[in-house]
């Protein structure tokens, strides 16, 4: 009685989405893999010096460096899984994986901040002999290997959570060689070692700030919130307004599958004149063109809300 599920106008689009995503995730992959093997080449070293000078603050920035070369790790691996295309069970493809990969990183940017401020504080309080010549050298190889990892990752993360979040941890790797570098310096001038600990701090509140955003935005998607910028009450309002035929939208849904993917459903209804795919194409060409959403099932109606019987309010958003 006039529903329409139709896919064909997506179906075209779908192709060259897909090859597109392909060729992006094929770059974002050997990027991060090539980040984390840096990273673990950088963290060996500064756990090596770290032994061998009897420096804390380097041993404790391998140890940072170790959960940041996982996060890369984590994030190469999803976006190979991300790659991988969908099936009956997961008929969206696992796209969403990079997301969790995000958010994960996200949360372990804030369990690693709480470790720093909590060790910071304790070496304010104890201090500990630090050799400024050793964490010098060690700090300058790790401050060369992050930009060099830097430059590698900074283009795969314009349109990617997943490469952003990575990217994170990164930028702090750079922030704390460079904090160790200035510490190292004013160590060997005033052999006041209570600058490393607060530098340590202060970086922290600066890497925090980022990584509220990256777990809040990752967050958002894996709640199935509306895309960013979406307004469905204005998708609404645009449909009814430019479409021609339709004479009501309701019951629109939005969401995203990925930061780049969205996805819509909605019911549109018509008079029983018009034929229904006409209806739906036309809808689909309008979703994509003004609000950039790349995938959407249109219920075609010529009378009453199939789920009016079901839920209150269908004849509203």
């Amino acid at each position: 009685m006039g529903h329409d599920h139709s896919h064909g106008a997506h179906a075209g689009h779908s192709h060259s989405h897909a090859g597109h995503s392909h060729s992006a995730g094929e770059r974002n992959e050997r990027r991060l893999l090539l980040a984390a093997a840096l990273t673990t080449i950088t963290l060996v070293a500064e756990a090596a010096g770290g032994i061998i000078s009897g420096s804390l603050a380097l041993l404790a920035d391998a140890g940072h460096m170790l959960t940041d070369a996982a996060a890369l790790i984590l994030a190469w691996l999803a976006v190979r899984f991300a790659r991988h295309p969908a099936d009956w069970k997961r008929t969206y493809g696992f796209e969403r994986f990079e997301v969790l990969a995000a958010f994960s990183n996200g949360l372990a940017l804030f369990f690693i901040s709480a470790m720093i401020c909590y060790e910071a504080i304790e070496r304010i309080y104890e201090p500990v002999a630090v050799l400024g010549a050793p964490m010098l050298v060690i700090a300058a190889v790790g401050l060369c290997v992050n930009v060099a990892t830097l430059l590698i990752l900074r283009h795969g993360g314009e349109a990617n959570l997943n490469v952003r979040a990575a990217l994170l941890h990164v930028i702090s790797d750079l922030l704390g060689s460079v904090a160790a570098i200035i510490a190292a310096l004013v160590i060997l001038q005033t052999g006041w070692t209570p600058i490393d600990p607060i530098l340590s701090i202060v970086i922290t509140l600066l890497i925090l700030r980022s990584a509220w955003y990256i777990t809040k935005e990752s967050g958002h998607i894996l709640l199935e919130g509306a895309p960013s910028g979406l307004d469905v009450r204005e998708v609404q309002k645009d449909l009814e307004a430019n479409v021609p035929d339709v004479q009501s939208v309701h019951h629109v849904h939005a969401w995203s599958l990925s930061e780049n993917r969205r996805v819509m459903t909605l019911h549109a209804q018509t008079c029983d004149t018009v034929p229904p795919e006409q209806v739906a194409a036309a809808i689909k060409a309008r979703l994509k063109q003004a609000f950039g959403v790349v995938h959407a099932t249109v219920e075609v109606e010529h009378k009453d809300c199939a789920d009016a019987a079901h839920a209150k309010g269908c004849g509203k958003v």
